[in-house]
């Protein structure tokens, strides 16, 4: 299977809306906004272009993922939300295919670490701990097992602690 990555382009926002939409559809741990939260994050102040990558399989966006600039006491980091795969495109290794790219991008536009809130068997496939061992809380009530970090560099997260602060568009009412 030949999966292309590739940063999103303006002509894609709505095949991504689609994919997006799609993938969280009959999502259990979801609140099914994810779609729109992609659309509210492109237009905020902490959206990293090269970070928002589609998977395109036979011409066809079928994935889709997107890093986000955190700050974490004074250190900024990036948070990956939402990544989603069309449901027929799941157990592929798409998914995989976007985290490590985007792990690749940001550490070479300098972040030394990520955030996920996410499913606690899935991440740590690709590093992700617990975010309380690297002493970062999230902002909000949640499980600790599936609030998660990650150094993209050696040692990265070792002066980094507190509370995510995360942009704003993630907490506006649809």
């Amino acid at each position: 299977m030949n999966i292309i990555i590739r940063q999103e382009k303006a002509q894609d926002i709505n095949e991504v809306y689609h994919v997006v939409q799609k993938s969280f559809e009959n999502a259990e741990h979801s609140d099914h906004d994810e779609h729109n939260l992609v659309n509210r994050l492109r237009s905020s102040t902490k959206f990293i272009p090269k970070l928002s990558l589609v998977a395109e399989y036979e011409n066809k966006i079928v994935g889709h993922i997107l890093f986000t600039e955190i700050l974490v006491g004074d250190q900024t980091l990036v948070a990956l939300a939402p990544v989603a795969v069309l449901p027929e495109m799941q157990s592929k290794g798409i998914g995989k295919l976007l985290i490590t790219e985007g792990h690749k991008i940001a550490t070479q536009l300098g972040y030394k670490g990520s955030v996920v809130l996410g499913h606690d068997k899935y991440y740590p496939k690709f590093g992700y701990k617990k975010a309380s061992q690297f002493g970062i809380e999230a902002p909000f009530e949640v499980s600790d097992d599936n609030f998660m970090a990650v150094e993209l560099i050696d040692d990265g997260l070792s002066d980094v602690h507190g509370v995510v602060k995360y942009a704003k568009e993630f907490f506006e009412i649809r």
